[in-house]
């Protein structure tokens, strides 16, 4: 699959209800979903790729939703966003499907981003 870089590429809710979040979703927008694990499920379906992330405990916060972008060079990516003044939250860990990072805009949103 190719991805554009710099692109929002992918959205992620938090989740601490596993089977219900499932049952909701696809009952009422017939998403579909693949188990990555007992704390992670990811969606098709919705226009965008997306998933509900229930590892480390997720907490449920306003607004909750992690917007993430795709980056062809991830190393370089975070260097520029360290030089543009955002703050990283989580370096640069794998995770099913590839590598990210997580960081703060000036205005205190966590974003993501992630390669291959």
């Amino acid at each position: 699959m190719s991805h554009a870089n710099n692109s929002i590429n992918y959205i992620e809710f938090p989740m601490v209800k596993t089977s219900e979040t499932k049952a909701f979703y696809g009952r009422v927008f017939g998403w579909e979903f693949t188990d990555w694990g007992p704390d992670y499920v990811s969606f098709s379906g919705a226009g965008i790729d997306g998933g509900f992330n229930g590892l480390d405990g997720a907490e449920i916060s306003t607004p909750g939703i992690l917007v993430v972008l795709y980056a062809n060079d991830l190393e370089r990516k975070l260097e520029e966003v360290n030089n543009a003044g955002g703050v990283i939250k989580k370096p640069i860990y794998d995770f099913p499907g590839g590598k990210r990072f997580h960081f703060t805009d000036p205005n205190g949103n966590e974003l993501a981003v992630w390669s291959e």
